[in-house]
């Protein structure tokens, strides 16, 4: 069984390793065991995102999502130039391609002078070509401190921060039971028993099933969402500079189909938001009969689904149209042609949905005697991580009495 550990950090992703790597900063005497379901670390949002580190201009004022983002934000460029990963601080650009989507760009633009962003360029069509002379727009936004970055090699670094503060790190170990033990838990998991004093839930895609393992109800069901993309092939990638983002669709949580130059050059085109049917299933075709039927027998999938079905219509016939995808593309490059696109790839966003089909735009942290359990944090979670694991660990400081 080994030894009692202080504290056992369910989830291998770069929130569940923020948190780790904070708690041995803070209390460097603490007992800590990672545990991760997969062999390797960071191998699902973390290892599947577009790579953008986002300056904190769509969340709500006073938001968990908007303070943490902020405060991570500078963290995270302060921690990569400390380590000499590499990143590119380049900004991006959010056009409106017609009349009808300025006015919304200026409230974005409000949003996120509320929410301490200095230096946002309001621009006309013509000023735009500045940044990307393959844009089209009526009028556009300039962000300057948006950047990219590789996070899955971001969260290798923090798990060697957390082996060298003393924590134990396992992989290959995932929780199948959870339950009191004395002063704290057993977990049975598929590489042994386990325990320990207190639990932090940091399980992404599993994280509501977590909960439950732990005699928590969260209120709420993880309802996976596939972002799929496009690469772009060379003569394609000549046409974006660096990111190009549409005006979002405020009653929607996902941003549309937008341009990224990654770190390492490269261009991904996308991603769009289908239901996946499969919450760790990065293919059109893959189905976890489970899964499926977690979602579907969830009342507030279908609550949803009667409001928003003309969305998710829209999002599943251009999942499955080439053609569709491009026309979206086009209205914010006109000069991308189908030739210019290469390899199509794709991620699953766990989101948080509740009992009356709400999708939560914030992040969800929920207590419970002796646990924590992070249950709603897609993007800008690993933007934010370094400020999550922050407060994560405060708040187990607190409330656990390290």
């Amino acid at each position: 069984m080994g030894s009692f550990n202080d504290i056992i950090v369910i989830g291998g992703g770069i929130v569940g390793l923020a948190v780790a790597r904070r708690l041995l900063q803070i209390r460097p005497e603490c007992r800590l065991l990672l545990l991760e379901k997969e062999g390797g670390l960071a191998t699902h949002q973390t290892g599947h995102n577009s790579g953008v580190i986002h300056a904190g201009l769509y969340y709500r004022p006073g938001s968990r999502k908007a303070v943490l983002c902020t405060r991570g934000r500078e963290a995270l460029y302060a921690y990569l130039a400390e380590r000499e990963i590499p990143h590119r601080p380049c900004g991006k650009l959010v056009v409106a391609t017609d009349e009808t989507q300025v006015e919304r760009l200026r409230s974005l633009r409000q949003r996120g002078m509320d929410n301490g962003l200095d230096g946002l360029e309001w621009l006309d069509g013509e000023a735009t070509k500045r940044y990307e002379p393959s844009a089209e727009a009526v009028a556009a936004l300039f962000v300057p401190q948006t950047g990219v970055v590789d996070f899955r090699r971001v969260a290798l670094a923090f798990a060697d921060d957390v082996r060298d503060g003393g924590g134990i790190i396992r992989v290959a170990h995932r929780v199948r039971a959870v339950e009191r033990c004395g002063d704290g838990f057993r977990l049975e998991t598929s590489g042994g028993t386990v325990t320990g004093r207190a639990v932090i839930n940091c399980g992404g895609l599993q994280s509501d099933r977590i909960a439950r393992l732990c005699g928590v109800d969260p209120g709420l069901r993880i309802i996976p969402f596939r972002g799929e993309y496009y690469r772009l092939r060379p003569t394609g990638e000549r046409l974006v500079h660096n990111l190009i983002y549409p005006v979002p669709d405020p009653a929607m949580p996902f941003l549309g189909v937008h341009f990224t130059r990654g770190v390492d050059g490269t261009v991904e085109a996308g991603p769009n938001a289908v239901l996946a049917w499969r919450r760790e299933g990065y293919s059109r075709w893959a189905c976890s009969p489970r899964d499926l039927w977690d979602t579907l027998r969830y009342p507030g999938f279908w609550r949803l689904a009667r409001r928003e079905w003309r969305s998710g219509l829209r999002e599943f016939r251009r999942a499955w149209s080439r053609s569709l995808f491009l026309g979206d593309l086009q209205r914010l490059v006109p000069g991308l042609r189908d030739e210019d696109l290469g390899a199509w790839g794709c991620g699953v966003r766990a989101q948080a949905v509740d009992g009356a089909g709400r999708l939560l735009d914030d992040f969800a942290i929920v207590s419970g005697d002796g646990m924590l359990h992070v249950l709603n944090a897609p993007s800008p979670a690993a933007t934010a991580s370094l400020a999550i694991g922050e407060e994560l660990a405060q708040m187990a400081v607190e409330q656990f009495g390290l």
